[in-house]
């Protein structure tokens, strides 16, 4: 019997379930399928959450014959209803079930260095378990930790926040969240270069505001013009989320860039700018890494944001701080105390070790950084062989994203026609059992990220894959 897709029951939370890579007919995941011809009609639904069956009692009539099951209310805030779970999450839980199985898949979705955390900084969080801090922290985090964070910004991006004007929070996810929540009111418009971070739109969305998408070009390097920008501002506009490093992209804004913006948010007085710079020590020279708030004028309207996550390779640790006005930073623990409270007593003493490295991480992190750019080039080289692929060289981050828009309209025997950047990559899963993420779900469907944080051999042998894969099609536009 064929079964209902439906509404797709999780155990999982919304934002771990995300999507479910599902078969249409027969209701079978990839995973299982085994047979390359029957993975054609592979395709995302959404995650939603469905009525469980009521407890037996509920279903046996009462002696008097009154009705057994109850009527149980199952709706969603609209608000949850109008987010898009994560196609990242969901490719990067996809291939792991894959590898689980039994396929060999090569995993190159996530967005986390392969780097396992530095010594000197996992041993101060097991060092902090062995002393027995263990306990609750102040809610804006450790003064130490607040202290050794106010250094950093001073030494390192001519910032003077003081440890009062900083929040420590659960990643860096978290104070973004916060961020958005704190300044944005019902119909207020944050304004959002694409490719962009997936998470940015939906927190727009969460707090009732509206993302307005700005396209860029890859001619640009995926840059932000600020003639786009000054076209797109309104009376509502209330916030600009740059990303620099960027994900999806890598790319990096000069400082006279961010000077032009930073004139074209003077002249909107409700404007304030949420600078990501979370990949920021993730940098190839000759580029260089500014931070928007030490622009003349722009402090006092700047949210920066940053975390510990990808150059000290400590996704898991979960860490993260804001620097702010102390207005907005208080705005946000107020959010953080009502909901998660401080961070990790633990993550945040190896945050003190890793802030203690050196100036952007010393030599631990610099050789980090030389390995992400050794495989940098060798793919862009790589790539560039492909007929038809543009690509923006990344300046930053460890992300390839690549235009390969150029063969949608190909028909592959056995699995149908690629007609996006969803489609090829599912084609990229399939045939070449290489998880990538459609750039669809950073708001450019004529792209793919591939992320290079993964291991040399690892990374040559998905490049000969994808190639084989793609050497099957025949580009069918106009490049």
């Amino acid at each position: 019997m064929e079964a209902s897709l439906g509404p797709i029951s999780s155990p999982a939370s919304s934002s771990t379930c995300a999507l479910h890579w599902a078969k249409t007919a027969p209701h079978k995941t990839a995973a299982f399928a085994g047979a390359r011809k029957k993975s054609r009609n592979l395709r995302f639904f959404p995650c939603s959450w469905v009525r469980a069956a009521p407890p037996r009692s509920q279903l046996q009539d009462s002696v008097n014959g009154e009705l057994g099951p109850e009527i149980v209310d199952i709706s969603i805030s609209p608000r949850v209803n109008s987010l898009k779970p994560s196609k990242t999450m969901a490719i990067t839980d996809l291939a792991t079930s894959l590898v689980q199985a039994g396929v060999p898949v090569i995993r190159l979705a996530a967005g986390e260095p392969d780097f396992d955390t530095p010594a000197a900084i996992a041993e101060a969080g097991i060092e902090a378990i062995r002393q027995g801090f263990t306990r609750y922290t102040p809610n804006a985090g450790t003064l130490e930790l607040r202290k050794a964070i106010s250094r950093k910004f001073q030494e390192e991006n001519g910032l003077a926040y003081s440890p009062d004007e900083i929040l420590v929070g659960n990643g860096a996810k978290q104070p973004i969240m916060q961020a958005v929540l704190a300044v944005c009111s019902p119909g207020d418009e944050v304004t959002i270069p694409a490719p962009y971070w997936v998470s940015y739109p939906e927190m727009a969305r969460l707090a009732d505001a509206t993302p307005v998408i700005i396209s860029t070009r890859i001619e640009d390097d995926f840059l932000l013009r600020p003639e786009d920008l000054e076209a797109s501002l309104t009376e509502k506009s209330r916030l600009l989320i740059l990303c620099s490093p960027s994900n999806p992209t890598g790319s990096v804004y000069p400082k006279e860039l961010l000077q032009q913006i930073a004139e074209v948010v003077k002249r909107f007085p409700r404007l304030l700018v949420l600078s990501d710079e979370i990949y920021e020590h993730i940098i190839y020279a000759p580029a260089k890494h500014t931070s928007f708030a030490s622009l003349p004028g722009m402090w006092e309207r700047t949210l920066t944001v940053n975390g510990f996550s990808k150059a000290f390779a400590m996704t898991g640790w979960r860490l993260g701080y804001v620097g702010a006005p102390k207005h907005f930073v208080s705005a946000c623990g107020k959010i953080q105390s009502q909901s998660t409270s401080g961070a990790s007593s633990i993550a945040q003493k190896a945050g003190l070790a890793a802030l203690g490295l050196g100036f952007a991480g010393g030599e631990v992190v610099a050789t980090m950084v030389a390995a992400f750019r050794e495989r940098r080039d060798f793919l862009v080289q790589a790539f560039r062989q492909i007929d038809g692929v543009k690509i923006s060289e990344p300046q930053g981050a460890f992300y390839l994203f690549m235009d390969f828009s150029s063969y949608y309209g190909s028909e592959v025997e056995g699995f149908g026609v690629i007609d996006d950047s969803e489609s090829l990559c599912r084609y990229l899963l399939d045939w070449a059992k290489v998880a990538v993420v459609p750039g669809g779900a950073f708001g450019d469907d004529r792209c793919i990220r591939i992320s290079y944080a993964a291991s040399m051999p690892t990374l040559k042998e998905a490049a000969e894959k994808i190639k084989s894969a793609i050497q099957l099609l025949r580009p069918v536009a106009v490049v």
